[in-house]
Order: structure tokens, then C-alpha cells, then sequence
């Protein structure tokens, strides 16, 4: 079975009390189940995570080398500025798609730019949980052909 890591960075971990106006009310523990329930409709086991501590996406990532197909990272504030995490994403060559509930776009200023997204094959923002299912779906379009 193909298998897929979904990664979530910095306070993500607050999801459902955090700003509930800007990130919505679901829960990360309910954005998890509904990724898990997905997978097993789309033949993928989905492996789920949250740090807030940079170096430990960084170690998961590397990790996922050798036991993923696919990558879906939220990585929260470090989207703006992490290059160990682009670097980390670029070195393990697994498709990888860059997730934000929020339109980080329609934000401030710092919030549109990532470091992430140039080595990703693609980025979905601003769709809520939902951008979670789609990412799902499409690196399973993409892992099974």
C-alpha cells in the first residue's frame, strides 16, 4: 500500500481554539481522522505528525525518504523562512504539496512568500481542512497513476 506522511508545523496543534475566524473550528485531531478515513477509500495509509519545533519536521521528513511515496506539509510560520525545511523537502525528492488553511496570499505581506512552495509540485491555500482532502487526492492521482 502506498503510503503518505502529512506533516504540520508550528501551532497547528491549537487548531479549532486558534483563531477560529482565520484557521476555522476543525480540530487537528479532526483533520487527521478525516485524512486517515480518505486514505483508506484512496488505498493510501496516511501517517500524521505535529511539531513545533523545527528540527523534528526536518528529522521527519528525512525519514520519510526511504518509507513514503508522498509528502503533505503545512509547514505554518516556517513556510516564510525555513530553508532547512525547503532544503529537507528538495534532498528527500518525494512529491510533496505545501498546505495552509488560510489564503496566505490575501494576508500580510510576509505571509506571501515560501520557501517551500519552489520545490513542492504544488501548493494549496486558503480552502480550509478541505485543502488537506484535495492534497491527498491529488498525490494520489499522482502515486497510483
Amino acid at each position: 500500500m502506498v503510503k503518505v506522511l502529512v506533516l504540520h508545523g508550528p501551532n497547528l496543534n491549537l487548531l479549532g481554539r486558534r483563531e477560529p475566524a482565520v484557521y476555522g473550528s476543525t480540530t487537528l485531531a479532526e483533520i487527521d481522522r478525516s485524512l486517515v478515513a480518505l486514505g483508506a477509500e484512496l488505498n493510501i495509509d496516511v501517517e500524521c505528525a505535529q511539531s513545533n519545533h523545527e528540527g523534528v519536521l526536518v528529522d521527519r521528513i528525512h525519514e520519510a525518504m526511504d518509507r513514503f511515496a508522498g509528502l503533505i506539509i503545512n509547514p505554518g510560520a516556517f513556510t516564510h523562512y525555513s530553508i532547512a525545511l525547503r532544503d529537507a523537502v528538495a534532498a528527500v525528492g518525494i512529491p510533496t504539496i505545501e498546505v495552509h488553511l488560510s489564503n496566505v496570499h490575501a494576508r500580510e505581506e510576509f505571509r506571501r512568500h515560501s520557501v517551500v512552495a519552489p520545490v513542492a509540485v504544488g501548493q494549496i491555500a486558503g480552502l480550509g481542512a478541505l485543502g488537506y482532502a484535495l492534497a491527498l487526492r491529488a498525490l494520489a492521482e499522482r502515486l497510483n497513476g
